[in-house]
């Protein structure tokens, strides 16, 4: 894959389409090169950036902030991710065989282009996931721009009459309403929690710098992690049509989990720790509470683990909640939200909510002050999250109970297990 090439169509879709919408209609593609070289990269934006929304940022109503945990999270942006590279392909085949209905021709993979690019807009704005309120907007504003970008599409892709290609964009719309809403459901039913809320994120932390004649990315920043990613899907992506061309069912099973793997965990392969190795972090006691229960377990499906342990403690009065997470496959993502630099600070006459970055580890802590009950975390090594949630005398007695866990020791981890590809 070509990612400056992938970077020229996007901006020439979105500054020029008028001009570009020409120049696509007379390419020759398959199916195959469509996903490879630009679907599986920017059908990605969105689901990573609900993710940082959703675990890392939280969600926010009247004044409550909710976070879903690490591990549904991960479940709840593959589930995404996966569903929108086969709602990609489910609107090609609905506008190709609406093609008829309108004077168009039918054509699959001219049908696919037509998704791909038009849909450019949308993905994009999946970034602002992130900013809140002003972020909904973004993206209201991406989804607006790509029903015009498929208005302007259809008529060079699929060769329908000028005047129908109103008719045609409005059926098309319509259809992606219906399974885009199919889609929100069923990841709300892994994550419970929406995309929006309130946070920030500085201009600097996005990696761009020039003077007009010349832009350069900044490698650490979130834009150039997200091109080392982009880099190492070219690579997932050539193991991937060889194993399409040997025509072995499973080599491509382990190719397309790898492209998936390649996207969650930024070019390499992550083995979570084991249950026990995780569960040696939980301690006996804690905040001077004895532990009631604790569990630990790991999970996998395609190639991609992520493990976590819980543990209860109460001395019949009060009672703390820890959970430590091992994002594995997914440490990628969580190395891009750090890269980001998000930051929310929420407050309300009875408690608040803030999320920020303290000696480079992004840390989320939330207070009610008058059911006194709290939560602290912090992400350790771009790859583990420790929580302690519960009731309490102060937000003070939970952050003293996660930094009695052996947080150096976690962190000291980070590279367990990894693999580059």
């Amino acid at each position: 894959m070509d990612f400056n090439k992938l970077i020229a169509r996007v901006k020439n879709i979105l500054l020029a389409p008028k001009t570009e919408w020409p120049v696509i209609a007379g390419e020759t593609e398959t199916v195959q090169g469509l996903y490879l070289n630009y679907i599986l990269i920017l059908a990605a934006i969105p689901a990573v950036f609900g993710f940082i929304k959703n675990s890392i940022i939280g969600t926010s109503f009247f004044g409550v902030t909710v976070h879903a945990g690490i591990g549904a999270g991960i479940t709840g942006m593959i589930v995404y991710y996966v569903l929108s590279l086969v709602m990609v392909f489910v609107m090609a085949l609905i506008i190709d065989a609406l093609a008829g209905t309108f004077g168009a021709q039918k054509n699959q993979v001219q049908a696919l282009k037509t998704v791909a690019y038009a849909y450019t807009a949308s993905w994009i704005a999946g970034i602002a996931a992130i900013l809140g309120v002003l972020g909904a907007l973004v993206m209201l504003a991406g989804g607006i721009y790509s029903i015009y970008l498929l208005y302007l599409g259809l008529p060079n892709t699929m060769k329908c009459p000028p005047d129908k290609a109103g008719g045609y964009t409005a059926v098309s719309i319509i259809c992606a309403i219906v399974l885009g809403w199919i889609l929100m459901l069923i990841v709300a039913s892994f994550t419970g929690a929406a995309m929006f809320g309130a946070a920030s994120i500085g201009s600097s932390n996005i990696g761009l710098d020039g003077n007009g004649s010349s832009v350069t990315i900044d490698s650490s920043s979130a834009l150039g992690k997200l091109a080392a990613i982009g880099q190492k899907m070219g690579e997932a992506g050539q193991k991937m049509e060889v194993a399409q061309k040997s025509g072995d069912a499973n080599a491509q099973a382990q190719a397309a989990g790898q492209m998936l793997g390649t996207v969650l965990g930024g070019g390499a392969q992550v083995e979570a720790l084991a249950p026990d190795a995780i569960k040696a972090f939980v301690p006996d006691t804690l905040a001077g509470l004895k532990r009631t229960s604790v569990s630990a377990e790991r999970n996998g499906a395609m190639g991609m683990q992520a493990s976590d342990a819980n543990a209860t403690y109460s001395d019949g009065q009060h009672t703390l909640h820890l959970e430590i997470a091992d994002t594995g496959s997914a440490k990628g993502i969580m190395a891009l939200a750090g890269a980001v630099g998000v930051e929310a600070d929420n407050e309300t006459d009875h408690g608040y909510d803030k999320t920020y970055k303290q000696d480079g580890r992004l840390v989320h802590e939330q207070w009610n002050t008058q059911s006194k009950y709290g939560e602290f975390s912090i992400v350790l090594g771009d790859r583990f999250s420790v929580k302690v949630s519960g009731n309490a005398d102060s937000i003070d007695q939970l952050k003293a109970a996660v930094g009695s866990i052996n947080l150096a020791g976690l962190e000291a981890l980070k590279n367990q297990g990894v693999k580059s590809q």
